[in-house]
């Protein structure tokens, strides 16, 4: 199933996305849109033009499970988004997802203005690889009775 990934963010907006074999999450772009039904627009067409079937959305809870003011702004985005595809948009749990895609540029020394352009690429990455992870280890990813 071709899974696309996002990491909502206030100006820049990670985009990843996986082809059927779902062995891979690809950093797609990063949108630049402080907009945000303009965002949502823009992530719409790019989903359309990668033929996703399935779109999941970083939920960032706070640490001690609670929902702020900024996994809240990411339902609604989800839902807004789901509003404008045919495919089911889901939100998927991004704690400290932006942490981890730090600690991975920081390991291949990406600074300064690179830095800021990929990290929210690579935190869609990190949502989609743990997504599909869960879907591996559920089953989810295994074709049902009948399917090829």
């Amino acid at each position: 199933m071709i899974i696309m990934s996002v990491d909502f963010g206030d100006a820049r907006t990670g985009i990843a996305v996986c082809g059927r074999s779902e062995l891979l999450a690809s950093p797609l772009c990063v949108i630049q849109e402080k907009d945000f039904e303009k965002c949502i627009e823009k992530t719409a067409v790019l989903a359309r033009e990668q033929r996703a079937e399935e779109v999941v959305v970083g939920y960032p809870k706070n640490m001690n499970g609670t929902v702020g003011e900024r996994a809240e702004k990411c339902r609604l985005f989800a839902e807004k988004l789901g509003e404008l595809l045919e495919c089911p948009v889901k939100l998927w749990d991004e704690r400290r997802t932006t942490v981890t895609a730090h600690n991975y540029l920081n390991v291949t020394n990406t600074r300064g203005k690179k830095r800021k352009a990929v990290v929210d690429a690579v935190s869609a990455v990190i949502i989609l690889e743990s997504y599909l992870a869960y879907r591996k280890n559920s089953g989810e990813s295994k074709p049902k009775s009948g399917e090829s």
